[in-house]
């Protein structure tokens, strides 16, 4: 089965490029599927993902995600550097997002919905290969929310007003862009803006590694078995090295990269996709267009849906594959499945998460809808509102971060005392 998978999965790659580059409407399209395959074959590979660097941390007491996190972020806003120094950083679209109401809010929202649907945005979508029930049940209820929250995010003042802006921040989305705090750094406000990213990763690794100390110091770590699988040597020895051998092979297409080699691999997968399109990466806004969609096919005039969320009918009447963000993330599947097939594990993760419970369903559902609204009051998800503003230089990425945290821990505590009642219940039904 894992040859037939192998040969598959080589097959899928060479008919989704070449379907890619004949169907789709335009060459930065291409460059857009491009793109999603490379992320969602990182993101599996690397086995990371946004939410689990809240979600391991307090299930079983590891942070070295989230400490890999931070070492993401500084490389990604130091190579950003390179497009913006002795630019007009106005020429970028940059993710300099409000800080109000709306980011607290949807940090909040969004770290709670990612307890209880143990994925994000972006980790939604590699799910949908390696947990489907799971994260069919989380999406439909994420574009949902997407969806009913598009008329807030388009008129509320608590979402598009910030409290205090900056110079180049009041140019873009009205927030704080670093390097305008360091204008007398002799570097354009780039070298202060650095140091001060640079701060804040430490700050949240050294709280994030005294937080894993302690709970290996009173025994309540457990650790994450793929992150030790992820740990182990190569034992690479040239002597015994065969182009075409089965070894060779595994340490090509099957071994798991460690999380600090998917980090760089992500770093420069943004950096290019920044530098062709001026843009960070976004996830969510796709799946409330793609709710609106669902709703015109069940017969909801285009001009209905366009009004309810105060969008042009275009957006909406759009096909399907034009539109970029889109056909990112259709990659980021194509993605995910290419380096499980390729490695012959599709079939093994496809199956471990096929039954769910009535209540799971109604969790998932929940974490998906208060993801979806999080996303419309943050103005972005976990790439939109953290990642890419980050790397931006924008100081609401970090807001995002700590509000994010708190929700997600407020979440896993509910979701623990949930899951124990249930536990509680069985035995008693069962004694």
């Amino acid at each position: 089965m894992k040859r037939l998978e192998n040969i598959l999965g080589f097959i899928g790659i060479l008919l989704v490029l070449f379907l890619g580059k004949t169907l789709l409407k335009t060459d930065m399209l291409f460059f857009r599927l491009l793109i999603g395959i490379g992320l969602g074959y990182t993101l599996m590979r690397a086995y990371t993902g946004f939410a689990g660097s809240v979600n391991r941390a307090y299930n079983t007491g590891s942070t070295q995600l989230m400490r890999t996190m931070t070492f993401m972020f500084f490389i990604t806003a130091l190579l950003t550097t390179a497009f913006l120094f002795k630019k007009d950083p106005t020429s970028y679209n940059l993710w300099i997002n409000p800080i109000n109401l709306g980011l607290i809010l949807g940090g909040l929202f969004f770290g709670f919905g990612m307890s209880f649907s143990s994925c994000c945005a972006s980790g939604v979508l590699t799910d949908l290969v390696t947990g489907l029930p799971r994260a069919f049940v989380t999406l439909i209820f994420f574009s949902l929310g997407v969806f009913l929250g598009f008329p807030m995010q388009r008129t509320a003042s608590w979402i598009r007003r910030s409290w205090v802006s900056t110079e180049v921040g009041k140019q873009l989305s009205g927030g704080v862009f670093l390097p305008d705090l360091f204008k007398w750094d002799g570097f354009e406000g780039y070298l202060g803006a650095l140091v001060l990213t640079g701060l804040f990763c430490s700050v949240v690794s050294y709280f994030a590694y005294n937080y894993e100390r302690r709970r290996k110091q009173n025994n309540s770590f457990t650790g994450i078995p793929m992150e030790k699988i992820q740990q182990q040597s190569d034992n690479f020895d040239n002597k015994n090295y065969g182009f075409f051998s089965i070894e060779n092979y595994n340490r090509l297409f099957v071994k798991p990269w460690t999380l600090k080699q998917g980090a760089i691999a992500i770093s420069f997968i943004f950096v290019l996709l920044m530098g062709v399109t001026k843009a960070g990466w976004g996830a969510s806004t796709p799946y409330g267009i793609w709710f609106g969609k669902l709703l015109m096919v069940f017969g909801v005039p285009v001009e209905t849906v366009s009004s309810f969320t105060k969008m042009s009918p275009s957006v909406f009447e759009l096909p399907f594959f034009e539109h970029p963000i889109t056909v990112q993330n259709v990659g980021i599947i194509f993605g995910t499945m290419f380096y499980l097939l390729t490695a012959g594990r599709l079939k093994e993760a496809f199956m471990e998460e096929m039954h769910i419970t009535t209540k799971e369903v109604l969790l998932f559902a929940l974490g998906g809808i208060t993801m979806g609204l999080g996303t419309r009051f943050a103005n972005g998800c976990n790439v939109g509102a953290l990642y890419t503003p980050i790397a931006n230089f924008s100081l609401s990425g970090w807001v995002f971060l700590i509000f994010m945290v708190l929700g997600g821990v407020l979440g896993n505590v509910l979701a623990k005392k949930f899951n124990s009642s249930e536990a509680t219940s069985s035995t008693s039904s069962n004694a």
